[in-house]
Parts: C-alpha cells; sequence; structure tokens
C-alpha cells in the first residue's frame, strides 16, 4: 500500500488544525459543554473545519469520522478519522500534552495515523509498513523484560468505572506503581512510541480517541489491542492497551483479567 501522498495530506491536515489551535491556546476562553458534558471550546471547532475544508478538495471521495463534526460518507472504504484536540481538559489547563489525532482507515483498519502536538512543535507519524518518525527522525519502543518494571500511564482513574477501575488497578499492582503517569491522553501514546513509557491503559475510548495512535505505536515497535488481547479497529469497544513491548501483551491481559 503506498500511503506516501496520503501521509502528506495528513501532515497538510495536522498544519491546518495547528494554525487554527494556537491561537487559543492559555487565552481566556469559556468552554461549553457537550451532550457527554465534556469540554468544548471554539479551538476544537476551527481546527475541524479546517480539516474537513481540505479533505472536501483533496479527497471529495473519501469518508470523514470527526468528533466536532460527526459522520460523512460512511459508505466509502477509505475514512479520515479526526480528533482536533485529543485532552480538551488539558488544553484548557494550559498542559501542551494534548494533541490533534489524525488517522486513515481503509475498511475499518488503520493504516496511517499522527499525533501532532502545536504547541511543542513534535509531530509523530506511523503508517503501515514504515517505521514511526518524529519530526522527520525514527523512533523506537524500548523493551520491558518484566511487567514489574514498566511505567504504566493512563489519563485518570475517574475514566474508569467502578468495574473497569479494579481491573485497573489489578495491572497497576503487577507494575512499577511507583512510576505511575497520570494525565496525558495521547501524548502517553507518543511517549510510549518514544521508548518513554511501557504500558497506557485506558477505557471508553471512541474511535476517534485510538484510531491514530495504533499506527504510530505499531511503527515504532509496539503493539495496541482490547483488554482481551483482540487488534484494535473501527468496532473495538474502546478497552485499549498499547505496549512498547509486544511480548508483555499476554502478561498484561492475565493481569487485566484478574478480578474475572
Amino acid at each position: 500500500m503506498d500511503l506516501k501522498d496520503d501521509i502528506a495530506l495528513a501532515q497538510r491536515l495536522a498544519d491546518a488544525a495547528g494554525n487554527a489551535i494556537r491561537p487559543h491556546f492559555r487565552k481566556i476562553v469559556g468552554p461549553e459543554r457537550k451532550g457527554d458534558a465534556s469540554p468544548v471550546t471554539v479551538a476544537d471547532r476551527e481546527a475541524e473545519k479546517a480539516m474537513r475544508a481540505i479533505l472536501g478538495t483533496a479527497r471529495p471521495e473519501d469518508g470523514i469520522i470527526g468528533e466536532e463534526y460527526g459522520n460523512e460518507r460512511g459508505e466509502a472504504r477509505r475514512q479520515w478519522v479526526l480528533d482536533p484536540i485529543d485532552g480538551t481538559a488539558g488544553f484548557l489547563a494550559g498542559r501542551p500534552i494534548f494533541g490533534t489525532l489524525i488517522a486513515l482507515m481503509v475498511d475499518g483498519w488503520p493504516v496511517l495515523g499522527v499525533i501532532d502536538q502545536p504547541i511543542a512543535g513534535e509531530r509523530w507519524v506511523g503508517a503501515a509498513g514504515l517505521p514511526t518518525l518524529l519530526n522527520g527522525e525514527e523512533v523506537r519502543c524500548r523493551p520491558c523484560r518484566e511487567l514489574s518494571d514498566a511505567t504504566l500511564a493512563t489519563t485518570g482513574p475517574h475514566y474508569f468505572d467502578d468495574h473497569q477501575g479494579e481491573h485497573f488497578m489489578g495491572l497497576a499492582a503487577k507494575t512499577d506503581h511507583r512510576r505511575m503517569v497520570m494525565g496525558g491522553d495521547c501524548y502517553n501514546y507518543a511517549m510510549l512510541a518514544s521508548g518513554q513509557l511501557d504500558i497506557v491503559c485506558e477505557a471508553g475510548l471512541k474511535l476517534y480517541d485510538y484510531a491514530a495512535l495504533i499506527p504510530v505505536v505499531e511503527g515504532a515497535g509496539g503493539t495496541m489491542a482490547d483488554w482481551n488481547g483482540e487488534p484494535l479497529h473501527a468496532g473495538s469497544d474502546g478497552h485499549v492497551i498499547a505496549l512498547g513491548d509486544p511480548a508483555r501483551l499476554d502478561d498484561v491481559v492475565e493481569a487485566l483479567a484478574c478480578h474475572h
């Protein structure tokens, strides 16, 4: 699969989103509330509008799945999945660890992903069959010999319900929990791809939250799966794990299942 033109287009989308987002960062903005009570700002909407405008001209036959403006051409084999600001709460708090997520899915499977941090100027690009690049330089996940050595990250315990939280804590107890990282949203997956973290575990994610992460992590030598160890795709239920060392997948799945 030749993704050269699609990668170039994804870079254009990330540039446009960043240009829309940066003027609003650390400004006094009044967040609205969406139906799910998550914060949304004018930056989210302007960034997604900018990306949709480019896709409408460059790929009018492709579908679009976006967090802010829904789906277009859902029957298309090729779907662009857009999350203009993953980590809006962090954005509103002035923390530059949010990101713009851009994915291309073909027949329900992610083949291209971008994690863009427009404030720090960091961009991870992953594509099927190619190494993951951070600002043009190859990055790799790090090995993890034992689960007890692993640094685990999650966006926050409040995103788990009681049942999910029990399973997460079962995993946390078997890792180096003194180094556990809270907060970070998509930035945790970028750090895993760059060899700074070993495991990310989350629940309740939507397609636009995880689709772009998969090519980035896998292109860096890691793996992503659901909590049963199955590959992630458009129909996955939002229970997500990412591992820098695929050899630890069975260990993580077993630890997560320990409360069954």
